[in-house]
């Protein structure tokens, strides 16, 4: 008898305990939580490593370190104008640089690792409804309302250290001048437009495109397609890890 007592006992606690986790995953309470940013240490102990290490002729317009971006003044987080990259990723970039030479080519970088307290600063901003300044040149078509989601998003890939924005640069035979290729819109242009197959884009820039895409491509990069300029190593050292160490 104790032990059919027993039995039954055991029995109810097991299908109480299915129940409750039944209904935890029923509410989502079961899943994991998302791992936090990085926010202590520092950008060497993170394995963040400054581009011009290891390609020191890469041309860089770093954007948000000064005014010149959709904000309209430097963003939080980019106390130096540097690109940083997790050690894969900067490798990977350091050889598609190098490999350009031959056709006279070079890429010139606008933004790298992005720490998370500046995606913070874009949210910000994106709720600034009262912030027209930089309308004009980043989002003409568009009512800033929409920027929070489909453009802006709380979380960005960037912060995980394998994401870069670039474009590319013809230079003439002796390497001594060079520009950038036309590409359709400038950098950070919230826009249909620059959709990487875009098809309202001209012929010229598609193909500029297109140079673009397979020269990251060879190198073990994706293209975002909402953003010809945005590309991301795959597959990605750190996918669930979001950095937040200032650049400095």
């Amino acid at each position: 008898m104790t032990s059919k007592i027993s039995h039954s006992s055991a029995c109810a606690t097991a299908i109480r305990r299915l129940a409750l986790l039944a209904a935890a995953l029923l509410c989502g309470c079961a899943a994991p939580a998302p791992k936090p940013p990085v926010a202590t240490g520092t950008l060497a102990q993170a394995n963040l490593v400054d581009i011009r290490s290891l390609a020191p002729e890469i041309a860089e317009d770093l954007k948000y370190a000064g005014s010149d971006n959709f904000v309209g003044t430097p963003v939080d987080g980019y106390e130096a104008a540097k690109c940083y990259l997790l050690r894969p990723a900067a490798e990977a970039l350091a050889k598609i640089e190098h490999e350009l030479h031959a056709n006279h080519q070079r890429l010139l970088l606008w933004d790298c690792y992005r720490p998370a307290r500046a995606v913070a600063h874009f949210v910000r901003w994106g709720g600034d409804l009262a912030d027209q300044r930089t309308k004009a040149a980043h989002y003409p078509n568009l009512d800033k309302r929409v920027l929070l989601g489909d453009y802006i998003a709380p979380r960005s890939g960037h912060s995980r250290g394998a994401t870069m924005d670039l474009t590319l640069l013809q230079c003439d035979a002796r390497d001594e001048h060079c520009a950038p290729l036309d590409m359709g819109t400038p950098f950070d242009y919230f826009d249909p437009l620059a959709n990487t197959d875009n098809p309202h884009a001209s012929s010229t820039q598609r193909a500029n495109r297109d140079l673009l895409r397979e020269a990251m491509r060879r190198g073990g990069f994706r293209n975002y397609k909402f953003e010809w300029w945005h590309y991301t190593l795959e597959p990605e050292p750190t996918p669930d890890t979001y950095y937040d160490l200032p650049i400095r």
